[in-house]
């Protein structure tokens, strides 16, 4: 277990007054009857007022500088950019590729909201992607980390799929996705169809793909408030943990631990859907080669995911540049961007007086859900991030790990999770979903076609809770949602 530090901050020790407050305010409330002091504003004094437009999500922490308004700008301006290929004229540009996802990360994150599955079997996968691995066979080069599976790429068509690839170059195969309906009877004799995916890998590009490859469909979750999970102390999100089921609740969440290039060692892992990253700059890095083909101090190869099976995609042009240090987006162009990413704020709450929302905060709280989405954090305090500093923050996650059962496990290892675990998604700004992405799309991939099949999808840990649900009467199912949609 790493220790309760977090090294990619600048952190000013709490004292012991200022712990004993914190204490006080992040204590669950058992009071319905009226909002609580400050929840209205879900990212604290970050929290911007809740818009009406597709942009809800592309606003910059209310609590910004001016003076540091221009770099969000600038970062931004880098997320939307369109790579192209290389030899290209316009070198701060090129290197795409040669494999990839898309050519921006605005393609995957539209709107800095949620991605989506393919719409039927034909489509492209614009905003999802595959990741791939193979059986450890006991030669992966596994960094010595307790309890670590080993999550080894495919030694022809790498850690992930991409389905595009530049001119002269084969894509590495197409995601075609057909779903099954199952229909779940609810008290009152409610009914609900839930779509069952099933994902598969056509038109191989690099030959035939293993009979053992492991894979899980990803789509791009939303970017708000990044930059506050970021800042809770490590120390409060491991004191959550309780991954031998201790007080015998069912709920055994456990920290995923992780490799870091930046600070090379063992850290806590926090993004990604199965918290496969400890900072946003790994995370941001990591999707640059991943998804882009694009390389940073952090991943230097110009060739991306490209692997040594794939001789052609290895020899081919790429745009690491010695003026900007042997890769195709420097350090100031990763800082830009991660601070861009740290800095999309929260938008405030809505309608959270109104007596529907406050009975469905109610039942959300005594069905159990709060055992994993844990309501309110406060961030550390920070010397060179004042707007993420000492923030009252109520993302409703615990960011650990939990079993979710079968039905909705990918059978992929990372790092510690194992194939049935993934983190407790954030749930602030959830019902502005279709206003910002134009759908109602949830969970890891997109299956759930509204809240209220993302619930009936809940297994494993998250089973009792779900069970309770299906057993309440409508009019507090409805205000269930009314709950969720107001966060």
């Amino acid at each position: 277990m790493p220790a309760p530090e977090d090294l990619h901050m600048t952190v000013v020790p709490r004292t012991k007054a200022e712990q004993a407050r914190i204490d006080k305010v992040t204590r669950p409330t058992t009071d319905f009857t009226a909002p609580e002091t400050y929840e209205t504003k879900q990212g604290g004094a970050a929290s911007v007022r809740r818009g009406d437009t597709a942009d809800a999500f592309s606003q910059p922490s209310a609590n910004m500088s001016f003076e540091r308004e221009l770099d969000f700008r600038v970062g931004n301006g880098l997320f939307k950019k369109l790579w192209v290929s290389s030899p290209s004229s316009t070198l701060a540009s090129d290197g795409l590729g040669p494999l990839y996802n898309a050519r921006s990360c605005q393609r995957c994150h539209l709107k800095d909201g949620r991605g989506h599955p393919p719409e039927s079997p034909e489509d492209s996968a614009v905003s999802m992607l595959v990741r791939l691995s193979v059986p450890d066979d006991g030669t992966a080069a596994v960094p010595d980390i307790e309890g670590y599976l080993a999550d080894r790429p495919d030694p022809v068509y790498g850690g992930q799929l991409q389905d595009f690839s530049i001119a002269g170059h084969a894509a590495e195969a197409r995601i075609r996705i057909t779903y099954t309906e199952e229909e779940i009877v609810l008290a009152g004799g409610e009914t609900v169809s839930l779509r069952r995916p099933d994902l598969q890998l056509v038109d191989p590009g690099y030959g035939p793909l293993r009979d053992d490859l492991m894979v899980s469909a990803r789509v791009a979750p939303q970017m708000i408030g990044l930059g506050l999970l970021d800042a809770v102390p490590a120390a409060d999100i491991l004191a959550l943990a309780d991954p031998d089921d201790a007080d015998g609740d069912g709920i055994s969440g456990r920290p995923n631990v992780v490799w870091s290039l930046d600070h090379d060692r063992p850290m806590l892992g926090r993004f990604g859907l199965k918290a496969g990253q400890p900072s946003i700059r790994e995370q941001s890095a990591a999707a640059f080669s991943g998804d882009i083909g694009i390389s940073t101090a952090l991943h230097p190869a110009g060739s991306g995911d490209c692997t040594a099976a794939q001789a052609d995609c290895m020899a081919a042009p790429n745009g690491n540049d010695p003026e900007n240090g042997d890769v195709e987006i420097g350090e100031d162009g990763l800082d830009l961007v991660t601070f861009y990413s740290n800095n999309l704020a929260v938008p405030e709450r809505g309608d959270l007086d109104d007596p529907q929302v406050l009975r469905g905060k109610q039942v959300f709280y005594e069905s159990g859900c709060t055992a994993c989405h844990n309501p309110k954090f406060v961030t550390h305090r920070l010397e060179n991030q004042p707007e993420q500093s000492f923030q009252l923050i109520w993302p409703y996650t615990d960011m650990l790990l939990h079993d979710m059962g079968p039905d909705l496990a990918d059978n992929r290892p990372e790092a510690r999770a194992t194939g049935s675990e993934w983190r407790t998604p954030p749930l602030w700004g959830i019902g502005l979903t279709e206003q910002v992405s134009g759908h109602t799309y949830f969970l890891h991939d997109g299956r759930a076609r509204s809240l209220m099949e993302a619930i009936l999808w809940h297994g494993g840990e998250a089973a009792a809770a779900r069970d309770r649900i299906i057993a309440t009467p409508k009019p507090d199912r409805d205000a269930l949602i009314r709950f969720l949609e107001s966060l």
